[in-house]
């Protein structure tokens, strides 16, 4: 059964990882049903406030299953940075455990569960997905552009950052749309030691499935009302192009026929899709790299039958060194 110290000593915590839509929820509630837990969610998205349909959020009987935490804390106008998500779960685990029960990390932003177990913080994390929305700009409309925007935002490190140095324009751009702060204000801050260590559990699906089940997922976004959501953040003021919200995949392609009447939805649906499976791809790299994740494959497995493989690994001490 999972359980155990990491080596370094630091408490052990079970986290699921893996892409978009490849079944994280399904998996993590039977997980934490089995094991007396609570999620804490891992998700730059989901923390916000009436983006509930392209985010995918967990259901309201889902959430009845068994208690979330870190969805719905913030509107979309407010900044939330990896670093307040750290502060933010850190805090949680503690109670979690000393309620005893057992918390459960899930979620597959890579730069918030990297902010949560190797400390806080040399450098705003990554987010490949608004590096990649970044990059397409540069590309189309010019590295200036970019570097004006960077002017008005954070002017310390545009006076230091040359007009056609796009890779370190992109950077300060990109960690002040995931963080809400200026790269200057960043480089500033200490670094301090994480709390806890993961013991990483990683989901996926062969690539033309998981594909598949993307194209099906955004479909059904799009049945449920995602369009008329978007419409309704921007009409009450609290969701417009420029908040760092806005990045998210499902709202970025919408805003434009919302506020300006620019484009067609059925082309904007293409888009999310192509955006999503490109979001997942990254995702895929991302947790790629991290050591010692168990992956396990859910093509033609139910969540109870993985969850039950998952809680079947010899806990962290029984593991051989390697």
């Amino acid at each position: 059964m999972i359980a155990g110290q990491a080596g370094n000593s630091r408490q052990a915590v079970l986290t699921v990882v893996g892409p978009t839509a490849v079944g994280k929820t399904a998996v993590a509630i039977a997980l934490a049903r089995s094991l007396g837990g609570e999620i804490v969610s891992a998700d730059s998205r989901q923390i916000y406030r009436g983006m509930d349909i392209g985010t995918a959020k967990p259901t309201t009987d889902e959430r009845g299953l068994v208690r979330h935490h870190l969805i719905d804390i913030v509107d979309p106008s407010e900044a939330y940075d990896a670093a307040r998500f750290a502060a933010d779960a850190e805090e949680i685990i503690v109670d979690i455990i000393a309620r005893g029960a057992t918390p459960l990390i899930v979620g597959g932003t890579g730069f918030y569960v990297s902010s949560l177990f190797r400390g806080l913080f040399e450098g705003p994390g990554r987010d490949p997905e608004i590096r990649a929305t970044l990059t397409e700009r540069a590309a189309s409309e010019g590295v200036g552009v970019l570097h004006r925007e960077l002017e008005r935002i954070d002017p310390a490190s545009a006076g230091r950052i040359h007009v056609n140095d796009s890779s370190r324009v992109i950077r300060a751009l990109e960690v002040y749309a995931t963080t809400g702060r200026p790269l200057s204000e960043w480089q500033e801050e200490p670094v301090s030691a994480a709390v806890f260590s993961a013991r990483y559990v990683g989901l996926t699906l062969p690539r033309k499935k998981l594909y598949e089940r993307i194209d099906r997922r955004v479909d059904a976004m799009m049945t449920a009302g995602l369009l008329a959501e978007v419409e309704g953040l921007v009409s009450r003021g609290v969701l417009s192009s420029d908040m760092p919200a806005a990045s998210a995949v499902g709202y970025r392609e919408l805003l434009p026929i919302v506020e300006r009447g620019e484009g067609d939805v059925d082309d904007a649906v293409a888009l999310i899709k192509r955006n999503s499976r490109r979001y997942a791809k990254r995702q895929m790299t991302w947790f790629r790299s991290i050591e010692d994740v168990e992956w396990f494959d859910l093509d033609g497995r139910t969540p109870d039958d993985v969850a039950a493989a998952i809680l079947a690994l010899p806990a962290e001490q029984d593991r051989p060194a390697r």
